[in-house]
């Protein structure tokens, strides 16, 4: 499976070794597009999976629909698309491998766990489901049994482990088992934008609970993006001063992971700063 390095950096503190720019993404994101360029004479599905959850707030929402029954028809059914992992995973492929540690398998990843220096990540409260459905069935069939690693930036941009003054810390990662529903829910906090890239979470798909806790077998990793009026709600609170900033350099069609289509990867969120927010998507793997 093609891994790419190039996802995360800040300004001030210059390039990092492992980021290759994105000239090592363009293999991949040329590949996307002439799939969408395929699925315009019919050879390809183009349309994604739409989001789905359960119980969520009926205050503001924005992204994309919410799907009644989580699955979708076959024409609408499209594998989610591959994306980098970062330089960030924390899964063994860039350093420090925190897939093996005791205490990974949880649904909460707002703390710290294990010998980790023990803090919390602040911010606005998010949950957020994912739905892991089967792509050969027209995501008709959710994946029960399969697993999820899912990690994300905190509200200040850094990434636990790897940036300087968190790198004791692992909060903001966690493994879950998906249900007979195909889902995985994580409690967590509305993620900071940091320099050259639109606010996002990471996750990776994995065939089965035992290949994510031994850090193997992957089969699919992407990017779940968020949409920018509720970006500009939560940005507008304590904690994200420099957020607003970094956004206001970006929108999705410049970023270089979702500038080549972001329909299946956008998340439909509803809540608001002061209730928190709920993140749903469809993954079809």
């Amino acid at each position: 499976m093609q891994r790419r390095d190039d996802d995360h950096h800040h300004a001030d503190e210059g390039a990092h070794e492992h980021d290759r720019g994105l000239s090592y993404d363009l293999p991949v994101l040329a590949r996307r597009r002439m799939i969408r360029l395929m699925a315009g004479v019919g050879l390809v599905p183009l349309v994604g999976c739409s989001a789905e959850g359960e119980d969520t707030p009926a205050a503001a929402s924005s992204g994309t629909p919410a799907s009644s029954s989580g699955t979708a028809d076959s024409a609408e059914c499209a594998v989610i698309p591959e994306e980098t992992a970062g330089p960030y995973p924390g899964d063994g492929s860039n350093g420090v491998n925190v897939l093996k540690e005791s205490g990974v398998v949880r649904s909460d990843i707002t703390k710290s766990f294990g010998n980790s220096a023990g803090g919390t990540a602040d911010g606005v409260p998010l949950r957020v489901t994912l739905t892991v459905v089967d792509s050969d069935s027209g995501c008709s069939t959710p994946k029960k049994g399969a697993a999820v690693y899912l990690w994300q930036a905190d509200r200040a941009g850094d990434y636990s482990l790897y940036t300087e003054g968190v790198t004791d810390e692992n909060y903001l990662r966690g493994v879950q088992e998906t249900d007979e529903k195909g889902q995985v829910t994580f409690t967590s906090i509305f993620p900071g934008c940091y320099p050259g890239r639109w606010p996002h979470i990471h996750f990776e798909v994995y065939g089965s609970l035992a290949d994510a806790t031994a850090a193997t077998a992957i089969t699919n990793t992407s990017q779940l993006a968020f949409p920018k009026d509720v970006c500009d709600t939560v940005y507008a609170t304590e904690g994200y001063d420099r957020s607003i900033p970094n956004l206001a350099r970006l929108t999705l069609e410049s970023d270089m992971v979702f500038r080549d289509g972001y329909e299946q990867q956008m998340a439909a969120v509803q809540g608001s700063p002061a209730k928190g927010y709920t993140a749903t998507l469809t993954v079809a793997v």
